[in-house]
Formats: structure tokens, sequence, C-alpha cells
């Protein structure tokens, strides 16, 4: 691993720290990024000793979403082309989303389209006071295609979310906390920091329980009350 590297990887804390390494282009997300995201998430539910996963970025940005320009130069132009690089986006965010550890998001700075749609996939988000979030889908004419339009609703309801995705309009780190997006907004300077100490929190507890916990209330988001209620006793 050497500076160059798009993702930069470290492990301590007891956690594994993801760092997108692209600042010169706000670390938009390229195919390989993205396969080697899904190769760090099926690490992290390997290892015992990894006990949550931190994504962060280098420079100003966490990520500004798919680099396009490199999507075409890996899969080629066309609807084809361009719809196996949101198939293999889509796969990875899914895979991020599924890892059994808690998954935090240090937003260092914007946060927008694949970006913002890699954030809602995380358990616990972090921000620093400068960072500002947008879907921005619409401001290119494209149509989301890794879950914007249905995790965004769901973590700060609808309204919010139409206006998000239909204005494209970044949006500060206070309000998303306010909308229930993000848990705690920081000076930038103390983000790392701040993730430091929520990772020795995680750490601390039960790895066992953190993982049903988090089973149980990702699964009983899609089931009806009393059927979560009954699921969460058998856990």
């Amino acid at each position: 691993m050497t500076a160059q590297d798009p993702i930069l990887v470290d492990e301590r804390d007891a956690a594994l720290w993801i760092t997108f390494n692209r600042p010169e282009a706000m670390n938009a997300m390229t195919g390989a990024m993205l396969r080697r995201l899904e190769a760090l998430a099926d690490l992290a539910d390997a290892r015992d000793d990894i006990r949550a996963v931190v994504l962060t970025g280098a420079g100003r940005a966490f990520c500004a979403g798919a680099d396009l320009k490199a999507a075409r130069e890996e899969v080629g132009s066309g609807e084809d082309a361009l719809m196996r690089f949101v198939g293999q986006a889509t796969r990875t965010l899914n895979r991020i989303e599924a890892i059994r550890k808690p998954v935090i998001a240090a937003v260092n700075g914007h946060a927008f389209a694949g970006g913002l749609e890699l954030i809602l996939c995380c358990d616990l988000v972090l921000a620093a006071e400068s960072a500002r979030l947008g879907d921005a889908h619409a401001n290119h004419g494209l149509f989301p295609g890794g879950g914007s339009t249905v995790r965004l609703p769901r973590k700060i309801g609808p309204t919010r979310a139409k206006y998000m995705l239909f204005t494209g309009e970044p949006v500060g780190a206070a309000a998303l906390m306010a909308a229930g997006l993000i848990n705690d907004v920081v000076p930038d300077a103390d983000l790392p920091a701040a993730t430091e100490r929520l990772v020795a929190t995680l750490a601390a507890k039960s790895p066992l329980v953190l993982r049903r916990m988090k089973a149980a209330v990702n699964d009983g988001l899609d089931q009806a009350q009393a059927t979560a209620l009954r699921l969460e006793q058998l856990t």
C-alpha cells in the first residue's frame, strides 16, 4: 500500500479504517475501488479482531460519487456498459450495508450522489462541521442507481428526502443531524479523535450482542412491529 493507492487501509484500535484517497477527484469511485471495498467488507466480517469499520476520505471530500469518466474507460460507453457499472456499485453498497459489525462514516467533507448513498449504508455517521451532503443526481439528469430513493426516505422521512432528491442541493451537516441522518457534528479538526472515541466505545461492547442488535434493527425495519418484537425474543 502506498500514498498513491486510491484506497488506504489501516488496522488500529480494533477497527478497520478505510480512507478514500483520490483527493484530486474528490474521492470519486472507480470500478476498481468498488471491488476493493467489497473485498474489505469480506475481510471485516472474517476477522474477529476487527470490531468496527470506519469509512472516511482524504482531502476536502468524503466521496463525490461515481467517477463516470473512469467508468467509461473501464467498461466502455453505452447504456449496457453504464448498467454494468451501476450493478457493481449496487453490489458494493449492499455488501457494505450487510457487514455484520458496526460501520461508521466519518464524513470529513463533501459527499454527493454515490457518496451520500454510501453514507446511507452505514450504521453511524459522524460529520465535520464543513461537510455538506447532497444527492445531486438530478443536477446531471441522472436517476439514482445506488439506493438513495429507497434508503434516504427511511433515514430522514419522505418529505426531506424528496427535497434533496428533486433539488440536488447540498445540505449542511447540522441540518442533517437534526433530520436524523447524522449522529454528531464536530469541528473539522476534531473528527478523527471523535471517531476514535466512538470506535473505543463500540470495541468495549460484546461483539455478538452488537451483531445481533444490528441484524434485529435492520430486519425489523421491513416487518410489522408485532413480528419484529417476536423475532427479538428469539434472537
